[in-house]
């Protein structure tokens, strides 16, 4: 954990209380036009723990509850354009989004971070998550960090041939996100060497669903993948359970590294930004 200094919160919070109040839109807010100097010490050496070291960064500081939901989203995302480049989440766009129950549980194909639903261990599609809490949950709320490097190892370790169907193209379920000219899934390899190093996306939620499709049928065994996975990431040793609280962001790779993470929130009530 990493704790912030009063000059590093008062920075950020100028830099975007000026932002607001000159009415600049978030989405014209980057590094460049919202430099940092006295946070760029600190940044580096983050950016290198999540690339190639633990892969998990928690900051701790920001005065949410003081700052309100608009500066503290403000914040934010200056924060974020500081670490990485952000990516849409979604269809429409997005690329700050809260995670909070909208009482749209009984759609079945509405992402579960819009419901007070559990989410099952999965990875984003960036390379790297980031996630604030605004405000804790009266109930539920827990996190979990899975190392998807561990679970691999041993899922090849104590079942080769499971290990050896995650290296070949899933199915994944678009869930009536897809454009006009798409079909209502596509094709991705869970485990994939880029050259370097060994990259995750797993997201079984979305993996099942896709059998829903006339075209999609998955074999015994790949089912049994996908089963098998989830129990590994279960298992204590393989996994960390917290609570994000309301003044500590955390940002977690997604996809590599040597300890790279999937993330699992359970039982959402709390509102967080990511």
């Amino acid at each position: 954990m990493s704790e912030l200094t009063t000059a590093k919160i008062s920075k950020l919070e100028t830099a975007a209380g000026t932002a607001i109040d000159a009415a600049r839109p978030m989405d014209s807010l980057d590094a460049l036009t919202v430099p940092l100097p006295v946070w760029q010490p600190r940044i580096e050496p983050w950016r290198a723990e999540l690339s190639d070291g633990l892969g998990v960064v928690v900051l701790r500081g920001l005065p949410v509850r003081q700052w309100g939901a608009e500066l503290s989203s403000y914040a934010y995302w200056i924060l974020g354009h500081h670490l990485g480049t952000p990516g849409a989440q979604n269809p429409d766009g997005e690329l700050l989004g809260h995670v909070l129950d909208y009482g749209e549980a009984d759609r079945p194909m509405v992402p579960k971070y819009r419901t007070a639903g559990d989410i099952v261990v999965h990875c984003d599609s960036a390379d790297v998550v980031g996630l604030l809490c605004l405000r804790t949950a009266k109930e539920g709320g827990q996190s979990r960090i899975a190392n998807s490097v561990a679970i691999y190892d041993i899922l090849a370790d104590e079942t080769p041939e499971l290990a050896a169907e995650l290296i070949e193209p899933f199915a994944i379920d678009r869930r009536g996100e897809e454009g006009a000219s798409q079909r209502g899934w596509f094709d991705i390899a869970p485990r994939a060497w880029d050259g370097t190093r060994l990259r995750t996306f797993w997201h079984s939620d979305y993996m099942r669903s896709a059998e829903r499709h006339d075209d999609v049928e998955f074999s015994l065994r790949r089912r049994a993948a996908i089963e098998a996975f989830g129990e590994i990431a279960a298992r204590p040793d393989t996994h960390v359970d917290m609570w994000l609280e309301a003044r500590h962001p955390a940002h977690l790779q997604s996809h590599s590294g040597p300890r790279s993470v999937a993330v699992v929130a359970q039982s959402v009530s709390a509102t967080s930004s990511r």
